[in-house]
């Protein structure tokens, strides 16, 4: 199929049969696993996923390329035709496995929608390289900020693959990465107001320069980090996850 890509919908597709094949082995899909592809695009992660998988789940809004997928795939596909930032990936609590090329201008506000669905078994997922360099990044690292801990409090991250855009058509102006994401037992972030993390996090990282006594002088009592034997001198990258969490519990 001849289709050309449409910049509204940040499409890049990708074409290296290497880096296809790679995927697909860190994917490990089996037979009866329930799996779900956000935004198929001309099926390059598609058909190689059918060769292991009974049925296939995809969510897609440009109407020529499902138009493609029904004539192509007939019944192996379930086609979702829906907007990924606005679906419902609950399918009646069953567990899923979530995957997909992930357009940039939209992986961020559908990481954060993902996190609300409690029935992800695990995701994996091609972002800009960046994006993947601060979702995994550890604290004391350049790279770790707002997204580093919005993430990491409820799954752990894998940074799995670098891909170059050379592997694209057409080729973008950054190079990707593959994301591996975990949940986390809901236990370990049930209690956790998300709201006041976010409150807490953003404050300290839009002044990352400062000490957080200063960055988070209005939020946070100056006993608060003496309860809980946290040095004030320290600045924004140099807070743990864990910290945070519990700075949020104390506003």
């Amino acid at each position: 199929m001849h289709h050309t890509a449409k910049k509204r919908f940040g499409q890049n597709f990708l074409t290296s049969d290497y880096v296809i094949n790679e995927i697909v082995k860190i994917i490990n899909p089996k037979k009866h696993e329930f799996i779900v592809e956000i935004g198929p695009g001309l099926a390059a992660l598609t058909r190689p996923i059918l060769e292991h998988v009974e049925i296939l789940n995809v969510v897609e809004l440009d109407r020529d390329i499902i138009k493609f997928l029904k004539y192509t795939f007939h019944d192996k596909l379930i086609i979702h035709e829906a907007d990924a930032l606005k679906f419902d990936y609950s399918f009646e609590q069953k567990l899923i496995r979530v995957i997909g090329n992930l357009p940039y201008n939209i992986s961020t506000p559908l990481l954060f929608h993902l996190a609300k669905f409690h029935n992800i078994l695990d995701m994996h997922f091609m972002l800009q390289k960046e994006v993947v360099d601060r979702i995994c990044a550890k604290p004391n690292n350049g790279d770790y900020g707002r997204l580093s801990v919005m993430l990491q409090y409820r799954f752990q991250s894998f940074k799995m693959l670098d891909v170059s855009r050379e592997c694209f058509d057409p080729m973008p102006k950054v190079e990707s990465a593959i994301v591996k994401l975990i949940p986390k037992p809901h236990t370990e972030w049930d209690n956790v107001n998300e709201a006041q993390l976010n409150r807490v996090v953003t404050a300290a990282f839009n002044q990352r320069r400062k000490t957080i006594h200063n960055s988070l002088k209005n939020i946070v009592k100056p006993d608060v980090f003496e309860n809980l034997n946290i040095d004030i001198k320290k600045r924004a990258e140099n807070l743990s996850v864990n910290e945070y969490v519990l700075l949020s519990a104390h506003i």
